[in-house]
This record gives structure tokens, sequence and C-alpha cells, in this order.
């Protein structure tokens, strides 16, 4: 029976993985910031028979990403699983025009670093044990599609962040990989947020189909079996992806390459030479 501890699971895609996970036989912590929320997603869990159990707080700092996975320990004696789902939105109207620095810092805290924080704590102990999964929740939005500033900024990150730690922890056993969900939250739903893909459309970042797509999104338990599939033993081979799941479409990313341009030996090229070459592509 798999240890998990689902970060923002009380709510939307993280609750829909863990309400899953549980079904599937795994012992959970639902993690989130609001009590109520995470009371509710736990009695959910075992009024069907699962087992659950809570923490509050916002695991973007050592100690509480530190007391999050010892809980996980001292209820059921191990982790093997750390999915995280926590996120927030950018202001409205948000952009690099109109950010503020403290704004900006909450969104990175938000996404980079209680992925950071919760990953360095459980890294050694999958580690020391020689197996565990780690899925952490990424966005298409850190292509620039949809605006914004610290949210892409922090999930482009996580994307680094992911794959750097699946190179470094492949040898001992230990996975990592990235979901990148299109699901309908409170991330992702309501006039402001309508009225900002309507806007981004006029303004040809958003092209007509991302545009439907994205007001349309699924209920997030259609996100939840890629999640379940991550954790499992069928995915033991998988490591350092990056996924995107949004309703019944399931794909993956070609990691990223360069494309040659030219190439030779000398001299330096000129800056002439340079744009020359940009002309030609």
């Amino acid at each position: 029976m798999a240890n998990c501890v689902v970060v923002g699971g009380s709510r939307g895609i993280g609750r829909a993985a863990a309400v899953l996970l549980a079904e599937r036989g795994a012992q959970v912590v639902v993690n989130g910031r609001h009590a109520d929320a995470v009371e509710a997603t736990v009695r959910a869990i075992t009024a069907g028979g699962g087992v659950a159990t809570g923490f509050v707080g916002a695991p973007d700092n050592e100690q509480t990403a530190t007391d999050l996975i010892d809980t996980c320990r001292t209820q059921y004696g191990g982790i093997d699983v750390l999915i995280n789902c926590a996120g927030i939105a950018e202001p409205a109207g948000s952009s690099i025009l109109t950010i503020s620095p403290e704004d900006f810092h909450r969104l990175i805290d938000a996404h980079l670093s209680t992925v950071f924080h919760t990953c360095r704590v459980t890294a050694p102990l999958m580690t020391a044990q020689g197996h565990g999964s780690i899925i952490n929740t990424g966005s298409t939005a850190s292509l620039g599609i949809y605006g914004g500033t610290g949210y892409p900024a922090g999930k482009a990150a996580v994307n680094g962040l992911t794959l750097a730690m699946a190179a470094e922890l492949k040898h001992t056993g230990v996975r990592a990989n990235v979901i990148c969900p299109g699901a309908r939250t409170r991330l992702s739903e309501g006039p402001e947020y309508v009225a900002h893909l309507h806007d981004l459309h006029a303004r040809g970042l958003l092209d007509e189909m991302t545009l439907q797509a994205s007001l349309a999104p699924a209920p997030p338990e259609w996100m939840a079996p890629l999640y379940a599939y991550l954790a499992g033993d069928l995915s033991t081979r998988i490591t350092g992806q990056i996924f995107i799941a949004a309703g019944g479409f399931i794909g993956r990313f070609k990691r990223q390459v360069p494309t040659p341009l030219a190439y030779r030996e000398g001299p330096i090229w000129t800056v002439d030479e340079i744009d020359e070459l940009m002309g030609r592509r």
C-alpha cells in the first residue's frame, strides 16, 4: 500500500488525485491551506472506505514542508509518492507592466518554493529506500501563451527543477515527472478569467482552439488517472517527462533541443551574418 502526500490535495485537481489514489488503496496525507477544505476532503475519502489524514498549512518553507512529510512518516511509516498540486492565480490583469514585486514573489513561493521545499525534504528519504515517485504540476502557461508573470515563471521553473531531479535521482530508483493539466478549478473559472482569455485571444496570444479548450475545460476528475498512473508501479520506467492532460487528451512534450542555424570553425560571426542567418529561418 503506497503512502502518499498530496500538496494542494484539498481542492480541484489535487483533491481528485487524492480521492482516486485512496480508492486504489493508497494511504493519503491531504494538504491544503484551509482547514475546512482539508477536513471535507479527508471525510470524503474515509467515508468511502479510504485512509486519509489532513495537514493544514502552506509548505512553501522548510519547516512546514518538513512537518508535512513527517506527518506521512508518522502516520503511515514512510512516503512513497509526493504530488505537488498547490497553486494560486495571478492578480487580475497582471502583466510585467503592472505586477508588484510582492505579488511576483508570492506567486513564485506558491509554485516553485513549495515544490522545492517538499522535494528537498522527500528526495533523501526516497533515495534511502530505493524507490519513490515525485509528480509535480506544471502548466502550459509556462509557454507564455496565457500572459502573466510569476505564474508562468514559477511553472517553467518547476519543469526545469523536476527534469534536473529526475536526471540526478534516476540511478536511485526515484523518479520525477511533471503534469501540465487543463481542468476546471477555482483558478480557471469566473468572469475575470473568461475576460482575460478573450483579451489574450484578441491580442493574438491564444489561438482559437486553445481559447475554446480553455473556456470549457473538463472536471478535475479527468486529470486524476494520469497522476495515479505516474504514482503506481506501472510507470516505474518513466522519469524526466513533461506530460499534458486536458479533458480526453493526454500528450507528452518533446525534450527541447536546439535547431542548428549554422556552424563554422571561424572566423567569429559578425552581427550582419547573424542577421542573415535569422532571415533564412
